[in-house]
């Protein structure tokens, strides 16, 4: 963090805690529209993502396997290892059905910032316009600075257009693709 950014003592600006504040609070909305299913999928999930899963699931594979192994005198081929093969199977089923399901609402967090990060970008771009604007004018007003034509400066005063952008970055995409 910059020390711009912090007061002495850790203490974050006025400005940086809104901010944070405002992405808690983004954050917390998500959180408090989760039903109680959601919740407990993601909790499942994380589990699952854990680096202790794949050592317990080994674990349990392993134990199945040696007792299928002392249960059948050596022998390999035995239902204890279609069972197997068939409780890995619905696992693994379930297993991505989980991992769908709460990646599908992380996606929606995700493209809730993205629109956020969008709309930030484009106000930033509107005010960044009109102080072009006001300094151009200014300029224009002071008699001590010399009157000029600036084609660069006059573009820079107008805010972008998203439409437009949008519809050049679809043209420029069709044009790679041919």
């Amino acid at each position: 963090m910059s020390d711009a950014a912090s007061k002495p003592g850790g203490v974050l600006a006025q400005h940086v805690e809104e901010t944070v504040e405002s992405v808690v609070k983004l954050h917390r909305d998500h959180d408090s529209k989760a039903t109680s299913l959601q919740r407990a999928i993601d909790k499942i999930t994380e589990r699952l993502g854990r680096p202790s899963a794949p050592l317990i699931l080994l674990c349990v594979v392993g134990a199945w396997t040696l007792f299928a192994a002392v249960r059948g005198g050596g022998k390999v081929d035995q239902p204890a290892f279609a069972w197997l093969e068939l409780a890995a199977t619905v696992a693994a089923l379930i297993v991505s059905i989980l991992i769908l399901v709460t990646q599908r609402r992380e996606d929606l967090l995700a493209d809730r910032r993205a629109q956020l990060t969008l709309e930030v970008a484009l106000l930033a771009d509107r005010r960044s316009a009109k102080i072009i604007q006001l300094l151009e004018e200014l300029r224009r007003d002071d008699p001590g600075v010399a009157d000029r034509v600036d084609a660069e400066t006059a573009d820079m005063a107008k805010p972008a257009d998203p439409e437009a952008m949008a519809a050049s970055i679809d043209r420029e995409g069709d044009e790679h693709k041919a």
